[in-house]
């Protein structure tokens, strides 16, 4: 199955970051994708954390999710909306949901972000849960492809990276991460991370990145890339908006599950 993570350089307009969206996903369709994901705030980078509240959507309803599932069916792929705003019942926090539509356009997964980045080094200051909300369920959904195969597609987002022991939970063979690294924390462990997930869990790995410096100041690190179960960086993209492409092969996966059956020797659960 052919696979495309996206990379943004999102701004503050949500028109044209809908409309760029639109642009990379025509693009990952006709090299052949049958899975697309977005980076995190694919659709806006808002000038103030708050700026997120205002354009929460509630479920079923709201432009963004009408976006993803139109171009979903219009292009015949699923798409993973990297993640977007959604309400909540306090008006001051909201979701940070990564939504996921069929290639008929139908919504079949909901991930909410679990884990909250927070981060101060005297210079850069960042503190999600200040107007976000953080989940509580990891989350998982299944994905025939072309062949038939069915692949078990587990989700997370960006800070959720640290945190082994969700991917441990989702058993999956494919594991997103849509995310807005900052060029200083990604710099120093986004890569070693993303692979250290692959390893450890013997699944593929696709990582959607926003890389580049936006219209609000904020400079991320990019590097999206998807790698495989062995942990080998299949493709790369360093800055820059562009779509990286893939093919993964549950053949490989397999391959890698028997030679080295470190999921069948796990003791502490």
């Amino acid at each position: 199955m052919k696979v495309a993570a996206l990379q943004m350089v999102s701004g503050i307009s949500l028109d044209a970051n809908l409309s760029e969206a639109l642009r990379l996903l025509r693009q990952a369709a006709a090299a052949g994708a049958e899975l697309a994901v977005l980076p995190e705030y694919f659709c806006f980078m808002g000038a103030r954390d708050e700026d997120k509240l205002v354009i929460a959507e509630t479920p079923g309803l709201g432009r963004v999710q009408d976006f993803l599932s139109d171009a979903a069916r219009d292009l015949k792929l699923t798409i993973v909306g990297g993640t977007l705003p959604m309400a909540t019942d306090d008006p001051t926090h909201a979701a940070n949901a990564s939504l996921a539509f069929d290639a008929k356009g139908h919504p079949i997964s909901r991930y909410d972000k679990i884990h909250l980045f927070r981060y101060d080094n005297g210079r850069e200051r960042y503190d999600e849960a200040a107007v976000l909300r953080a989940g509580d369920t990891p989350t998982s959904f299944e994905l025939r492809d072309r062949d038939g195969q069915v692949w078990r597609i587990g989700q997370s987002v960006c800070y959720d990276l640290r945190f082994a022991e969700l991917y441990r939970m989702l058993g999956a063979e494919v594991l997103l991460v849509p995310a807005a690294f900052t060029h200083t924390t990604g710099s120093a462990h986004w890569e070693v991370l993303l692979r250290a997930r692959a390893i450890e869990n013997q699944a593929y790995v696709i990582a959607s990145a926003q890389g580049g410096l936006h219209e609000n100041g904020r400079r991320t690190w990019g590097h999206s890339m998807v790698i495989d179960p062995w942990g080998h960086v299949m493709a790369l993209q360093a800055e820059g908006p562009g779509v990286v492409l893939a093919d993964i092969d549950m053949a490989r996966l397999r391959q890698v599950r028997e030679q080295l059956p470190s999921l069948q020797h796990r003791v502490l659960t």
